[in-house]
């Protein structure tokens, strides 16, 4: 069967700049310019050795709507971390916001929910838990 490894996750804004320096000041993410395929600019940036590249898209370009409770598609990213306490208050001391507080959700496993630019949700996950 043939192997499959891991690329990158594509996201779309109409300012990547600006959704670039916000998982670079929540999440530490290097900044890295690149060029699509067309020749147009685009923002990347890796966060734990994952890339992910920011294309651009008009302003008045529609955002994904996700229904309470029914997601269509991808619902997160998820990101995981040590202490995940301390972890959210410093990001809550940036201005992150939560869409879940950290709960345990079984044991040795507590996650937290931050919603981030276009509405993307990003999944804290520490399965380090004592």
């Amino acid at each position: 069967m043939t192997e499959f490894t891991y690329d990158h996750v594509h996201l779309r804004s109409p300012d990547p700049d600006a959704t670039a320096a916000y998982y670079e000041r929540m999440f530490g993410a290097e900044i890295i310019k690149s060029v699509m395929s067309n020749g147009l600019p685009r923002t990347d940036i890796k966060i734990g050795g994952v890339m992910f590249f920011i294309a651009q898209v008009p302003a008045d370009a529609p955002l994904s709507q996700k229904p309470e409770g029914s997601y269509v598609g991808l619902d997160h990213m998820g990101l995981r971390v040590r202490d995940i306490d301390r972890v959210c208050e410093e990001l809550k001391a940036k201005g992150a916001e939560f869409t879940v507080e950290p709960k345990t959700i079984r044991p040795g496993v507590r996650i937290a929910f931050v919603r981030g630019p276009q509405n993307v949700l990003i999944e804290l996950l520490d399965r380090d838990v004592a």
